[in-house]
């Protein structure tokens, strides 16, 4: 089988850059299952590992990155408090693009348009790695919970329901 050139992500470059080690996993799409379970057991990973981003707002201007558990629900008041707010609420796909650079389901915490105050879920500190989206559908960025602290200047915290 012929190696072929994996195309670099904003997620990817910025990692080269800062010199952080991860490992690029890809997965089929062409079945349409990219929910994070589904990506999952495609990459061959305990979903336990693997994490999404999610996006959120407090208004115009306000904005914040989740990153959790595949498997979890994101407790939104638990996430308003650790992000000094009053309320926070989804952020709506159609602005998720002009917001982020990314699209839903190729969402990485690792190099939006900007660097907004992320958030990643107290069970990554205890794991060796985390998978995280590389910025593309279909590709995944496996690397240590830490470095993805550092990267995104982030900060553990209880996030789930």
């Amino acid at each position: 089988m012929a190696k072929h050139k994996i195309p670099k992500t904003n997620a990817v470059r910025l990692l080269d850059q800062q010199k952080i080690a991860y490992s690029l996993m890809e997965y089929d799409t062409t079945d349409q299952q990219i929910d994070g379970v589904s990506v999952a057991n495609k990459v061959g990973l305990p979903a336990s590992n693997v994490f999404k981003t999610l996006v959120t707002t407090a208004g115009t201007g306000k904005y914040f990155v989740f990153v959790i558990p595949v498997g979890a629900e994101m407790n939104l008041k638990a996430g308003a408090k650790v992000a000094g707010e009053k309320k926070i609420e989804m952020l709506h796909v159609k602005d998720l693009l002009s917001t982020t650079g990314y699209i839903r389901g190729g969402c990485s915490p690792v190099g939006m348009k900007k660097l907004f105050p992320t958030f990643i879920d107290e069970s990554a500190s205890a794991l060796d790695y985390i998978v995280v989206s590389a910025g593309k559908i279909g590709m995944q960025i496996k690397l240590n919970p830490n470095d993805l602290n550092r990267v995104t200047n982030g900060k553990f915290a209880q996030l789930t329901v």
